[in-house]
């Protein structure tokens, strides 16, 4: 099936799970965000991976919605913590309601998550267990990594790469590990997918920080320019900081020294990354890790339909516009 039809299935099945029951401030925002829209990549994988290595697609489904409302709490707590208003073109759950009600539900859409997963017989459930663990904690620890760097003013690409892998690629690659794993996959198979999403969800990072810059924010469902007001030390601005000249960088230097939320701050950055051709240089790293992916999947056993269907996945990472 094509990625659409397993986000069907996916989304029919959300719908029958979650639902509004007492006490509803509690639950209301969990329905909210989980039907505010998204793309539903990790767990639309984890869905083909199961199904494309040879077990029914609905023995994922399970999994499949853990994932995606583990990934929407991350979400919901790195809103609060960014103050951010807006997420998929609609107001956060803690400005539609509070913050204290969005860490709540934050916290129960974690829990939820791991009732999911009991749904799975005990030959296989503690494999995905340790495997969502692990990768549950290494998605704090780079949204920690995301935080301290704000501060920082000695960040590497190396930090920066691990931070990333943390924060966003490793549940990419888990949701594809889930899916081998209710499939029961070797571990050659389970090991070659994770690499896989491991390096499509860096590129899938990469091509994030591109949009946050240069996106239409219809389109990209955040505010454009978020990570210039946040002083964050992405992929564009540790490249520019290799080639600016130390005129502009008196520039970059005044703007990310303060908090201000400035439409200038964004306008004057923006035209530095134009200036020395920064994004071109974000789109020749996001080919170098769709290539490393593709050259991952093909150390799987899947079949050559199955291999081109993830390849044609990779390839549409560097078209996304959302």
């Amino acid at each position: 099936m094509d990625l659409a039809t397993y986000k069907k299935h996916l989304l029919d099945y959300l719908a029958k799970e979650i639902k509004v029951v007492e006490p509803r401030n509690l639950y209301e925002p969990i329905k909210y965000i989980l039907e505010i829209g998204g793309k539903r990549l990790r767990p639309v994988l984890c869905l083909q991976s199961c199904d494309l290595f040879g077990s029914d697609y609905k023995n994922a489904l399970s999994a499949g919605l853990a994932i995606e409302i583990f990934h929407n709490f991350t979400l919901l707590h790195d809103d609060i913590m960014d103050a951010a208003d807006i997420r998929r073109g609609k107001k956060t759950v803690h400005k539609k309601w509070n913050e204290n009600t969005g860490i709540l539900s934050g916290d129960a859409m974690l829990i939820l998550a791991y009732k999911y997963l009991e749904n799975y017989d005990s030959d296989i459930y503690k494999e995905l267990m340790l495997n969502f663990n692990k990768t549950a904690l290494e998605v704090c620890e780079g949204q920690q990594y995301d935080i301290d760097f704000e501060t920082r003013i000695d960040v590497t690409l190396p930090e920066y790469f691990k931070m990333i892998t943390f924060k966003t690629a490793v549940l990419l690659a888990c949701s594809l590990k889930i899916g081998a794993i209710i499939a029961k996959s070797s571990d050659m198979d389970k090991d070659a997918i994770y690499n896989f999403g491991l390096h499509l969800g860096i590129a899938f990072q990469l091509q994030d920080d591109f949009l946050d810059t240069f996106g239409n924010q219809k389109t990209f469902g955040k505010r454009i320019g978020g990570d210039i007001i946040e002083n964050k030390k992405t992929f564009l601005y540790l490249k520019l900081l290799e080639v600016i000249s130390e005129s502009d960088k008196k520039i970059l230097d005044k703007w990310f020294s303060t908090e201000q939320d400035s439409e200038s701050k964004i306008k004057e950055i923006t035209a530095l990354y134009v200036k020395y051709r920064i994004p071109n240089v974000v789109k020749s790293e996001i080919k170098k890790y769709s290539d490393l992916a593709i050259s991952d999947l093909h150390k799987t056993s899947l079949s050559s339909d199955a291999k081109m269907a993830f390849e044609q996945l990779g390839k549409s990472l560097n078209l996304r516009s959302v």
